[in-house]
């Protein structure tokens, strides 16, 4: 079984999801303990989300820039000021050495001591965290964090011409999979977490249930971590990596 680091050892914290809104759905509400505990979290979001929405009247172009504002409200709710995007299409992102090569390049920039990404793995009790975007970004975060941005020789121009010098990350936690072995009590955060939700006015509007629907796999969660009924949890399979 692997124990996560101590909290009080983490100062900042990378996430790296595959779309706008992927972090809330899946970590928002731990973030806001982390940022609450003073460590600093940076968000890298893969593609602006141009492919999503409903009831939509923007074009991909409208509609990317959309999602980035949303996201970046969303993330000020839960205490994260940082927020990075790839510009990668919506929909078609593959584990390639580019988004290896510019994933390591946000780690080995922001030096974090802990990444939070999807699972590369695909989920078969629970389709929706099973996108292909999420399963091409869990992979290539997993290689950019293990071997990529700690090897001074995988990708050299980012030290030879970006002077970003090699990093190494002590752990990765994986959102959305079946082998969770790690829950954060969210109970007191669970409020941000639906708040940032629905700040993704373009994706979530529609659903009329949606606080339910959340707090109902969080209480499952909660079950499994064998905290008190009436509480809240989010899920992770921690994967040491130092």
């Amino acid at each position: 079984m692997v124990t996560a680091l101590d909290d009080a050892d983490i100062n900042t914290i990378l996430v790296v999801t595959a779309h706008p809104d992927d972090v809330d759905f899946g970590a928002a509400g731990t973030i806001a303990t982390f940022t609450d505990k003073g460590v600093q979290v940076v968000y890298c979001i893969v593609t602006d989300g141009d492919a999503g929405g409903f009831d939509r009247e923007l074009d991909h172009g409208g509609m990317a820039a959309l999602r980035r504002s949303e996201q970046t409200e969303a993330a000020k709710l839960v205490g994260v000021n940082d927020v990075r995007f790839l510009g990668y299409k919506d929909g078609s992102v593959e584990p390639t050495l580019g988004l290896r090569r510019d994933i390591a390049r946000v780690i080995r920039q922001v030096r974090p001591d802990r990444v939070i990404t999807s699972t590369p793995e695909r989920n078969y009790a629970r389709i929706g965290p099973s996108h292909p975007d999420h399963r091409a970004v869990g992979g290539a975060t997993l290689d950019a964090v293990y071997p990529d941005a700690r090897n001074p020789y995988a990708f050299p121009e980012l030290l030879a011409d970006e002077g970003l010098e090699a990093w190494t990350v002590r752990e990765v936690w994986l959102t959305g999979g079946q082998a969770n072995n790690h829950y954060v009590d969210v109970t007191a955060t669970v409020d941000r977490k639906l708040a940032a939700l629905r700040a993704h006015v373009s994706q979530t509007a529609h659903m009329d249930t949606l606080d339910d629907f959340v707090k109902g796999w969080l209480a499952v969660n909660a079950q499994a971590a064998g905290l008190p009924e009436g509480s809240y949890a989010e899920g992770f399979q921690v994967v040491a990596t130092a």
